[in-house]
């Protein structure tokens, strides 16, 4: 490790950004210790969609947002869904959200996400080369499904920006995209195939999987709650109580997803974090299964063929976090899949719900947490957090080097909300 010193570096919460942080720590020749309440690949690592959405440079908040919205909020088909008991402490949140909601917002939102995203497959095959991790890995296509042609142009702005950030794509009518998935209900007559994605086919084992190769390197998992962090004068990190001992440490990394808002206010940092809540269905043997990964339009979620089962993922709920599950979610995510598969049957069917960490631009904190040095951020990728895992974590394993990324990680500062 030629002109560096090792260090010894802490990694609150093993979710896929810690996890490929510590990964791309251990490779370069440092000393890490994961620490994690629940153990790795749990919470939104576990239940999100699967998809290396290289494409998901658009932030939901996009310009219409706006005017769209309550009607979404009064319409149990639509795709957002409140607590309206937990909205008085949300108005700051949404008032800041909404004020991204607009045409030059939105680009400027896209233009920092695309080095997150947009190559993700390689990003992620880079990142579990010559591990256990590899064999969850499926590259492919991506497809967007539309009732019409209709419905896809008005998301023109939408796709406008991914064209302008390279992407291309294969616009199928009815007979194309029928021939290229004759199980899709003939209902849908337009789809949209993008090229050069990725698709993991069992996101907690691939995540579980990561963390071992971790620990066969010389990684310390540790499983604890954290609250606090221990300074020396003069503002340095000093080290971690965890699990009844202190870890010593020369860095702390803050990866801990929705569940990094305590952590982050004991280290001065002041972040207006939401706990965006998505849901899923996972169906058991399915009858059928589609040619590729897709994201169906109308209903706004995610259908993902996986190891024994099809995984339908989405919805945006607005609640506090530790609110139970609500029921409407799942209704809606088994009303789009009739409408997609109406001929679809399974064994069995499994739910889950759970936090995606949310800031007001729709973008993470990545770096270095003003005025504690050793100090380190890595979480607010609401919908893309497994999708720009590999590179976050390769983002602050160089910052914590003290290298200088190939990326400008000022749109990314922790202490821009200060």
């Amino acid at each position: 490790m030629t002109g560096q010193t090792e260090k010894t570096v802490a990694i609150v919460g093993a979710g896929i950004v810690g996890v490929a942080t510590a990964l791309w720590l251990l490779r370069a020749g440092h000393r890490v210790i994961l620490v994690d309440k629940a153990g790795p690949g749990e919470g939104a690592s576990l239940g999100n969609g699967g998809i290396l959405a290289s494409c998901a440079v658009v932030p939901v908040s996009g310009p219409g947002l706006i005017a769209k919205a309550p009607r979404m909020l009064l319409d149990p088909r639509q795709p957002l869904f409140v607590r309206w008991r937990d909205m008085p402490g949300m108005v700051p949140w949404l008032w800041r959200f909404m004020g991204n909601a607009n045409a030059n917002d939105t680009r400027r939102i896209a233009a920092a996400l695309a080095p997150l995203v947009g190559d993700s497959l390689a990003d992620h095959q880079a990142l579990a080369a010559g591990t256990a991790a590899e064999r969850y890995i499926v590259p492919g296509d991506y497809l967007y499904i539309y009732r019409d042609r209709r419905e896809f142009e008005a998301e023109a702005f939408s796709w406008d920006i991914r064209r302008a950030h390279g992407f291309t794509w294969e616009e199928m009518g009815p007979d194309r995209l029928h021939a290229y998935d004759p199980a899709i209900s003939r209902d849908m007559r337009f789809a949209v195939r993008l090229p050069g994605h990725g698709r993991i086919t069992d996101p907690g084992a691939y995540v579980r999987a990561l963390a071992a190769e971790a620990e066969a390197r010389g990684a310390r998992l540790v499983r604890a709650e954290v609250s606090e962090v221990l300074r020396e004068g003069g503002g340095r990190v000093r080290g971690l109580p965890a699990g009844g001992e202190v870890i010593a440490c020369d860095d702390v990394v803050v990866c801990a997803g929705a569940w990094s808002g305590r952590l982050a206010r004991a280290l001065g940092l002041r972040v207006p974090l939401q706990a965006e809540r998505g849901y899923h269905v996972e169906l058991w043997n399915p009858s059928q299964t589609l040619s590729a990964p897709a994201m169906v339009s109308a209903g706004k979620f995610v259908l993902n063929p996986m190891e024994g089962r099809l995984r339908l993922a989405g919805v945006v709920e607005l609640a506090s976090r530790d609110a139970p599950p609500a029921r409407a979610p799942f209704r809606l995510l088994m009303r789009g899949l009739r409408a997609v598969l109406p001929d679809l049957r399974w064994d069995e069917a499994s739910e889950w719900m759970g936090s995606r960490p949310s800031t007001p631009d729709s973008l993470p904190l990545i770096g270095a947490v003003p005025g504690l040095a050793g100090a380190w951020a890595g979480f607010g990728h609401q919908h893309v957090g497994l999708t720009a895992g590999p590179a976050t974590g390769r983002l602050l394993a160089q910052m914590i080097a003290g290298q200088r990324p190939n990326v400008d990680v000022a749109p990314y500062d922790p202490g821009r909300f200060a």
